[in-house]
């Protein structure tokens, strides 16, 4: 656990300073979390949304964090978590599958006007929403994110062999997209 980490914890622990480590957590991990989401959900409210759900469930929770992981891994959970569980009520809402849901998070890359990448990196983009559910959340998380499949394997609950099998696929993948396509 790094310097910054250990002062939030602190922070966060007691009581009389609990309000200023949380400030302090959000300012320190929001960014990184929204882009997390963002990836997963694509959709710049959405992610809002689901940031802000995950803040609230952190605030509620931080008291129980036990440190068998790192701060950083364990919001990551519950950021991945928030935005799978927004995917999934939105399947359940329109009784959606897979190919379904990539329609909608293409249509919404699309129409993003918060997009600001170049036609190459919307192809990337592209690609990546066509992949699996999971192929693409390890791919974010490895690609984007730089975590170690370590850190990937406590977010997920995956076995680290497993992981590297998805991730190796997932660019097996997006190269014949993007060659393809």
């Amino acid at each position: 656990m790094n310097n910054i980490e250990q002062d939030i914890l602190q922070l966060v622990k007691s009581p009389l300073t609990k309000e200023k480590g949380f400030n302090l957590l959000v300012k320190t991990y929001q960014e990184r979390l929204y882009w997390n989401i963002r990836r997963i959900v694509i959709s710049h409210d959405d992610a809002d949304d689901i940031l802000q759900n995950t803040f609230v469930k952190i605030w509620r929770a931080i008291d129980r964090f036990q440190s068998n992981s790192s701060l950083y891994t364990w919001l990551y959970r519950i950021s991945v978590n928030e935005s799978l569980q927004h995917l999934k009520q939105q399947k359940r809402s329109i009784f959606l599958r897979e190919e379904a849901t990539q329609n909608i998070l293409l249509e919404r890359l699309e129409s993003d006007v918060y997009f600001d990448g170049n036609e190459i990196q919307k192809k990337l983009q592209e690609a990546i929403i066509r992949l699996p559910e999971k192929q693409r959340m390890v791919f974010n998380l490895k690609y984007y994110d730089e975590l170690k499949y370590e850190e990937i394997s406590e977010i997920l609950g995956t076995s680290v062999g497993a992981l590297k099998a998805s991730y190796h696929i997932a660019i097996k993948k997006l190269e014949d997209f993007l060659t393809n396509n």
